[in-house]
């Protein structure tokens, strides 16, 4: 029984400090591989975005986090800034989009964005901490487009509600894509496409769990290993005993065009 206990032990101390030592930086998942899997999106979002840049002649990517996104269409528009506000991200997409001829700006998400009116025919934002639309609005041209993957209501609430108990409803229910169509129309854009999915992760062992809040700090915002260390010792025994623990991730995907009159 001793040994055993030990042997668990050791296996929870490993698996916590590969992930501890992990890197945030950036929007990389590949260190998850093998380790947690998340259902994607139907409509294929990296896919729609490259479509839309070759046909753009100026494009704003807004909150590109590490650049991975933006990165990897094949095709970049003539003209292609991105806007981020976290410097080690910021240096991370300056690498990446840099030898692309991409401008990488940094820019608070709270504030305004630093670019004249009616610059750009193409704005896109995936996962965005929160949308401007104000701002949006004004930096497109007459006839321009947004498109943006958000994160939908309650994603990932197992997790959150793992660790933080239940949620209020308001809490549950923010992010709600009606509320953004209503907030895109209220800003005076004409949205043409919005789409919902629900979408099944699995995380198949502690540590991922602790570089997944650790990497989306705003789930669980007091999170370290050793304030919730009972708690993952837990989830550590359950997923050993019961297989990978089940969430569900909360996406939407909205385009919107700006009228030309």
């Amino acid at each position: 029984m001793s040994g055993g206990g030990q042997g668990r032990a050791r296996a929870y101390e490993d698996l916590v400090g590969e992930a501890v030592e992990a890197s945030t930086d950036g929007w990389d998942f590949s260190w998850f591989r093998g380790r947690a899997t998340e259902e994607r999106p139907p409509w294929g979002y990296a896919r729609t975005m490259a479509d839309r840049l070759a046909h753009a002649s100026a494009a704003l990517d807004v909150q590109t986090g590490g650049g991975e996104v933006l990165a990897s269409a094949p095709v970049l528009a003539p003209l292609t800034v991105a806007t981020e506000g976290w410097p080690p991200n910021v240096a991370r997409a300056t690498a990446l989009l840099h030898p692309r001829g991409a401008m990488v700006v940094a820019a608070r998400e709270e504030d305004p964005l630093p670019f004249g009116d009616a610059a750009f025919d193409l704005v896109t934002s995936r996962h965005p901490v929160r949308t401007s639309w104000d701002e949006t609005v004004r930096v497109l041209r007459p006839g321009g487009t947004f498109l943006s993957q958000q994160v939908g209501p309650a994603s990932a609430f197992e997790v959150v509600e793992y660790f933080l108990g239940p949620q209020p409803e308001e809490v549950r229910g923010a992010r709600d894509p009606r509320r953004a169509r209503a907030a895109a129309e209220a800003a005076g854009l004409e949205v043409t496409r919005l789409q919902q999915a629900r979408l099944r992760m699995e995380f198949r062992d502690v540590g991922s769990v602790v570089h997944f809040l650790r990497k989306v700090v705003w789930m669980v915002p007091d999170f370290t290993v050793e304030r919730y260390e009972a708690r993952l010792r837990s989830l550590h025994e359950r997923i050993g005993s019961e297989g990978p623990f089940v969430a569900h991730s909360s996406r939407f995907l909205i385009e919107a065009r700006k009228p030309r009159a």
